[in-house]
């Protein structure tokens, strides 16, 4: 049963994503567009060893273990081991390579591409590393006993003293394996807050990975570091330190780093007075007009000053406290109610607005500040909350941490130890309609595998829309309260763009792919199951019977389809693959964005074509019977 809403002037969004019990969420790190770091030469580092090269393009292939090779140009990084590169005892990580950069607080974000079977990995301040690493052959990857040494984890702390086997401490696998395959390019997101210092110098808090998202998936979250980790450049702690990028154990290429770095001071709420006054308040009252329940003074922004548990206000005055001028956007957590921020008189989050953001240009100083919570809505717990983030200053609570009540739903997650089929909804973000709304695919089956290697087919189009690694579904959209019939992959997700028939028949090589089924004779059929629970779909298209078995590669490389025609209709072709770039390799191979493979295992003999369709590449082959082809991601 949904609970009622309220007839309030205050127009907020009631329990929306709670963290810390303060009804607000942060805002995730999004370090985009922030300071690039320039790869037009090798001026934003320290001297560097011959193994790095500023070069065009990069390349590193599926079965060449170890190697990468490249094209003279700008705009990408390149770590080229050099093949008889001497050791130095006294440089033991000569190879590796430092920014002149050096960062406290920052978000970090980059592409990387790491070479089959390669090792490397991302030193923030140059001492606490996120593993690179080459973990497309999954089969060594297990839930439950993940590794520090696979990508994305946070590579272990190291002590030779301790007892053998022992010596390792203090790794942070990955949550789960969101890694694509070696020669594509991945995306890397750290969140980092560095350690903290006394004016003497000593320790006072351990460094944290804030959040970290490896092609597009979270895969840690506020994990305490509480030292260097192995192989790092340095073994003390400092406030600040460089970025490293590990260049002796394997090829890897870098692109497209930006950075954020938070280095200034964070605003400060000072002299705080409250008054708390008891009513339902749905607008603001006439302060002058009222007295007040009960006023005091309170070191923090909290709402715990008020023992009336639903049916107050609570108005706070005070000064806020301005070291570096510019832009400050604030978020307003009131669970239950409404509220309003004013900053140097004026309006930052309006009492009879839409939403509990706002934003201001702030001077430097000491500048009024009032704020205030009505609470009005019986079913919350009083919690007041508090979020500014300025220039140079991640998002943080300026408010306490105490108290709130979560309305998030518990989450319904969909595992796949066996093979699994649901059937559901499926948006597909980034993909618009004629009207410019999300696709929703009105009639997909996800399939799940025990190999963590899943996808979506499209019961509409006989279509595969999205193929993903890690995890399977997050069911919580479909089930949760009234739901909406959706679900949500969990893991790396590669998409294939607007579904389309899979099939159709075209007048030359070169017609327009149909954008619809008219015409077509499509009439799904269903799906029938092996004795592994793995379907093979069918369904009938311009008079034949097609059968579309798909399975998941070996060690969950990607998957396999083969589609079935029963006496194929003339100038029938299948549409592959589409996007901006599809560059033929060998063997029967394609890249397609530098994002996945196709490899065609069999066309009967036909002979595959790229074209170009509106501005986009497509991959078709002329189907006589049979066709099989792979996707590697």
């Amino acid at each position: 049963m949904s609970k009622p809403t309220t007839t309030a002037r205050f127009r907020w969004l009631l329990g929306i994503g709670w963290i810390v019990g303060t009804g607000l969420t942060l805002a995730q790190p999004v370090p985009t567009p922030g300071t690039p770091i320039l790869l037009n030469d090798l001026s934003a580092f320290k001297p560097a060893t011959q193994n790095w090269q500023i070069v065009g393009t990069t390349r590193a292939e599926l079965n060449k273990p170890n190697t990468i090779t490249t094209e003279k140009g700008t705009g990408e990084l390149a770590n080229v081991p050099l093949a008889k590169a001497p050791e130095d005892p006294k440089n033991p990580y000569k190879y590796n390579l430092f920014t002149i950069m050096e960062h406290g607080d920052i978000d970090l974000e980059l592409d990387y591409m790491i070479a089959s079977k390669s090792n490397s990995g991302v030193y923030l301040q140059g001492r606490y590393e996120v593993q690179l690493f080459d973990s497309w052959d999954n089969s060594g990857w297990d839930l439950h006993s993940p590794r520090v040494v696979d990508n994305g984890s946070i590579y272990e702390r190291w002590d030779p003293k301790r007892p053998e086997g022992q010596n390792g401490y203090e790794g942070h696998p990955a949550r789960q394996n969101a890694s694509r395959a070696p020669g594509l390019w991945q995306h890397l997101k750290i969140s980092f807050q560095a350690p903290r210092f006394n004016a003497n110098g000593q320790k006072t808090e351990n460094a944290r990975m804030i959040r970290v998202e490896l092609n597009g998936v979270v895969i840690h979250e506020d994990v305490e570091l509480t030292g260097p980790t192995r192989a790092a450049g340095f073994d003390d702690e400092k406030p600040l330190g460089p970025i490293m990028l590990q260049g002796d154990h394997g090829p890897v290429a870098f692109r497209n780093i930006r950075y954020i770095s938070y280095d200034k001071p964070r605003p400060e709420l000072l002299n705080l007075k409250y008054a708390i006054y008891k009513g339902k308040y749905e607008k603001e009252p006439e302060y002058d007009k009222t007295a007040p329940e009960s006023e005091g003074a309170s070191k923090v922004l909290t709402s715990s000053v008020s023992r009336i548990p639903n049916e107050f206000l609570i108005r706070y005055t005070g000064t806020i406290r301005i070291a570096e001028p510019g832009e400050y956007r604030f978020n307003l957590g009131v669970p239950g109610g409404g509220g309003m921020l004013k900053i140097n008189n004026q309006s930052v989050v309006a009492p009879d607005g839409r939403g509990n953001r706002g934003k201001i240009t702030l001077p430097k100083g000491d500048l009024p500040f009032e704020l205030f919570y009505s609470k009005f809505v019986g079913w919350f717990q009083p919690s007041l909350g508090l979020s500014v983030a300025g220039p140079g200053i991640r998002e943080y609570l300026i408010s306490d941490s105490v108290g709130g009540n979560s309305d998030d739903a518990d989450p319904i997650l969909i595992e796949a130890s066996t093979n699994t089929i649901l059937r559901s909804f499926m948006d597909l973000p980034g993909d618009k309609n004629t009207q410019g709304k999300t696709i929703r695919v009105t009639h997909g089956i996800s399939v799940g595998s025990p190999e963590q290697v899943h996808y979506t087919y499209d019961l509409d189009k006989g279509a595969v829309v999205q193929v993903w690694r890690g995890l399977f579904l997050d069911a919580t959209p479909m089930w949760h309260d009234r739901g909406d019939g959706s679900s949500r992959p969990l893991g790396m997700v590669q998409r294939m763009g607007a579904p389309v028939l899979f099939l159709t028949k075209l007048a030359s090589p070169q017609a327009n792919w149909v954008t619809d089924t008219t015409g077509s004779g499509y009439r799904p059929k269903g799906y029938v199951l092996d004795g592994s629970d793995r379907p093979t779909f069918r369904y009938q298209s311009y008079g034949s019977i097609v059968d579309d078995k798909i399975r998941v590669l070996e060690a969950g490389q990607g998957i396999k389809r083969e589609v079935t025609i029963a006496t194929p209709a003339d100038n029938l072709y299948a549409r592959l693959a589409s996007g901006s770039v599809i560059s033929p390799l060998e063997n029967g191979m394609y890249l397609i964005d530098g994002q996945e493979y196709l490899r065609i295992d069999d066309a009967g003999g036909a002979k595959p074509i790229v074209r170009e369709s509106n501005g986009q590449k497509e991959l078709l082959v002329p189907v006589k019977g049979k066709l099989t082809y792979s996707i590697l991601f």
